[in-house]
């Protein structure tokens, strides 16, 4: 089946048959239920809809109206291409690097009890890292920025909360002149460096939070988090800022699994595609209870008002004027 054919099923698909199950058996949050919801309803009667003229030839249809839920499969494809059109004129002429930025699986339990904070932090210090060595003249001595997108799934719907980064291979010096990278192209800082700034940050960060929430800190959780290196994964750059967007636009408005992964809903349960990234990247198949599906998939609903997409440096907002007139 091609990427633009109409999927078999549908994440409402699983909703209407299992939704109730999933209520009784797992209590969700309200946020879950109203994006459930929303899914379970985009493009039906049951929100509408309108006439669409063609015209040339004055043909019509009825078109229902979509949920416009950010966690909605079938809603992001149109914001998606929206966001890369907007974007275009935010191009930079020089290479860009793709970061990416991973929380140690044992704060896991940490994102599902207080997302909103984790989640924030995990973003700041990712944005801390990059803007940091980049202001360091021992690797670039010069103003950068970014623009990151929050995931917080894996292949299998597991929690996995990591930040996809987008940085330009250079900054702006004091001086207001552009200053390329040291690495002629190959990388963007030093890994291991990157790791340590990281991991230094939000630890600072995270411990600031327990302080202010009265939470007390196991020392083993500290050791553990200090005693192993954080991954921080830079690939090579793009080709041009061009190929940059299009390929960022596949992780902005990306929700924890497509339509199209789902393979079949069968004897209660629900199948769907995944690669294996620990074996070669194989295509695999999952099977999961209906209930069990929507539960994994509700790890991935994010606090109401949370900002997944946000630019740092020199490409946030305020900087934009500034950068034009260089």
């Amino acid at each position: 089946m091609s990427a633009t054919s109409r999927p078999l099923y549908e994440v409402a698909d699983i909703v209407n048959l299992f939704g109730d199950a999933f209520r009784q058996n797992h209590k969700p949050l309200g946020q879950h239920l109203r994006a459930l919801n929303a899914i379970a309803k985009c493009r039906t009667a049951a929100l509408g809809g309108h006439l669409d003229t063609c015209n040339a030839c004055g043909h019509q249809r009825i078109a229902y109206n979509s949920c416009r839920n950010r966690h909605c499969p079938k809603c992001q494809g149109t914001n998606r291409e929206r966001w890369i059109l907007a974007r275009q004129d935010d191009l930079l002429p020089t290479s860009y690097f793709h970061v990416v930025f991973t929380l140690p699986e044992v704060l896991n339990t940490w994102c599902l009890n207080y997302p909103e904070a984790l989640y924030n932090i995990l973003l700041k210090a990712s944005s801390y890292c990059v803007e940091t060595l980049a202001a360091d003249p021992k690797h670039l001595g010069a103003k950068m920025g970014m623009v990151a997108v929050l995931h917080t799934w894996g292949q299998q719907l597991w929690l996995h909360p990591h930040v996809h980064c987008i940085v330009p291979g250079g900054g702006i010096t004091k001086a207001g002149h552009w200053k390329t990278c040291r690495s002629k192209g190959k990388y963007l800082f030093p890994g291991k460096v990157m790791s340590a700034v990281f991991r230094g940050k939000f630890m600072e960060l995270f411990k600031a939070f327990c302080r202010t929430e009265n939470i007390t800190l196991e020392a083993n959780l500290i050791n553990s988090l200090y005693a192993k290196p954080w991954v921080v994964y830079a690939k090579q750059p793009f080709m041009g800022p061009k190929q940059v967007i299009e390929y960022l636009g596949r992780y902005t408005h990306r929700v924890a699994i497509s339509n199209h992964r789902i393979k079949t809903i069968e004897d209660g349960n629900v199948s769907f595609s995944f690669k294996d990234y620990r074996n070669c990247g194989q295509q695999k198949m999952m099977a999961l209870e209906g209930s069990e599906f929507l539960r994994r998939f509700c790890l991935h609903i994010l606090p109401k008002g949370f900002r997944k997409i946000r630019h740092y440096g020199i490409l946030a907002s305020r900087a934009k004027p500034k950068l034009k007139m260089q």
